[in-house]
């Protein structure tokens, strides 16, 4: 079979294809491979004690049961869910948005494909533009959602040294270069994979930045503000005119809805709305009608405030806890846990690749993620990207402990083997 340039890149290898092929054959077999490599949400009890009364009252009544299987949202996404969504905004952050600033889309993945894509790859004039990473690492999907080749650039960060074992990236401003070929500049915060939350003066900086130089700011806030609030440290919101913020209602505890959220100027939303009609059709409303009701009412802040974020930092505590005493006694940093649901471990001259490590957990029953993968746009043979692995402990605490455990071991046993 003969296959199209298109073909060829979207059937390759990748790291977010090896990722979600690991979790889907570890589910399908039935085996009691321990995921601490996808990014799936925590199952929170009193999360999904909401959304299942949410589905019974929808069920028992026909008119929203009709609307949740049987209509076509509008391109855009269903209307009820963006109009209370605008509103919990604005009586928040007073960011005086309209209906026309909000789009929906089939999970993020999708968002940023659009996205990308909208800004970076060839122009009819002739030029190319590239998507601009402040810091590398940054998110494994961003990786291979290009149309065309060498699509990112991505600046090395500046390093924060907090004691023995941790550690924070920063932007290194010096070091990040906005140009002609730059279409549009992209930041996770919280920082999948590391955790890391950008400070507001780095925010600050890059919405100068790209105010400047006349390309947007594109935030991922899938872990973020205001929901799910997946940040344990001080982190103003930000959005204008100027600005494409991201986020999502996964981790929330609704990843198979598969419901992203865009928050952008006009012009943003409409060209965005037409390629979802091209591509999807309409969107899908399951998500978007289970969360309606509690943006309604502003609930979903509270759920976030409350008890998510909560959950996750007690969980990130522990984590943090149980591998720093795996470890004691080896050249290891752990990137200061600010957010989502990862902890990034960082190797200093580890004797074997991460690549080889994680084949070597894998082995063992352990799936985590080879950091070599989350440095898009960074091209030269840099060590720090084969020292470092993300580890996610949104999973039961005993099955993430076993988890660690092994990690521990196996990470003791590289080194000590190349004594």
């Amino acid at each position: 079979m003969k296959l199209s340039s298109f073909g060829e890149k979207f059937t390759s290898h990748s790291g977010i294809t090896t990722l979600m092929d690991d979790l889907g054959d570890a589910l399908s077999s039935g085996s009691d491979m321990i995921m601490m490599g996808g990014g799936n949400p925590g199952h929170i009890p009193e999360v999904q004690d909401l959304f299942r009364k949410r589905l019974t009252d929808i069920a028992a009544d026909d008119a929203q049961f009709k609307r949740l299987i049987g209509v076509y949202d509008p391109p855009q996404g269903e209307k009820e869910f963006i109009s209370h969504l605008c509103k919990l905004l604005n009586n928040l952050y007073g960011w005086n948005l309209t209906e026309r600033n909000i789009g929906l889309t089939n999970g993020s993945q999708a968002a940023f494909f659009m996205l990308f894509n909208m800004f970076a790859g060839d122009y009819d004039d002739g030029s190319k533009r590239k998507i601009q990473l402040p810091l590398a690492p940054e998110y494994i999907g961003y990786a291979d959602a290009g149309l065309t080749s060498d699509f990112f650039t991505a600046a090395r960060p500046n390093f924060e040294y907090f004691d023995k074992h941790t550690f924070k990236y920063h932007v290194d401003f010096d070091e990040l270069h906005i140009t002609e070929e730059t279409g549009a500049i992209c930041v996770s915060r919280p920082t999948n994979p590391t955790g890391n939350v950008l400070t507001d003066d780095e925010v600050a900086r890059l919405d100068k930045l790209a105010k400047a130089h006349n390309v947007p700011l594109i935030i991922d806030g899938a872990y973020g503000t205001p929901f799910p609030n997946l940040i344990f440290t001080d982190a103003t919101p930000i959005w204008n005119e100027n600005i494409v913020l991201c986020l999502s209602l996964s981790k929330l505890g609704l990843p198979a809805a598969r419901t992203g959220i865009v928050i952008a100027n006009e012009e943003v939303i409409k060209s965005l709305s037409g390629i979802n009609a091209i591509i999807n059709l309409a969107t899908g409303s399951f998500g978007s009608m289970l969360a309606s009701d509690m943006v309604a009412s502003g609930d979903i802040i509270s759920l976030s405030r409350d008890i998510v974020c909560p959950y996750y930092e007690r969980k990130a505590e522990k984590a943090v806890k149980l591998l720093g005493e795996g470890l004691e006694g080896y050249p290891y940093l752990l990137h200061k846990a600010e957010g989502a649901m990862f902890l990034w471990l960082w190797l200093k001259d580890l004797p074997i690749s991460n690549q080889a490590l994680y084949e070597r957990l894998k082995a063992r029953g352990v799936l985590v993620v080879s950091g070599h993968y989350f440095f898009p746009g960074i091209h030269d043979d840099w060590q720090h990207k084969k020292e470092c692995i993300r580890i996610t402990y949104s999973q039961d605490d005993e099955v993430v402990k076993k988890g660690l455990v092994i990690i521990a071991e196996e990470v003791k046993k590289a080194y000590d083997d190349a004594r």
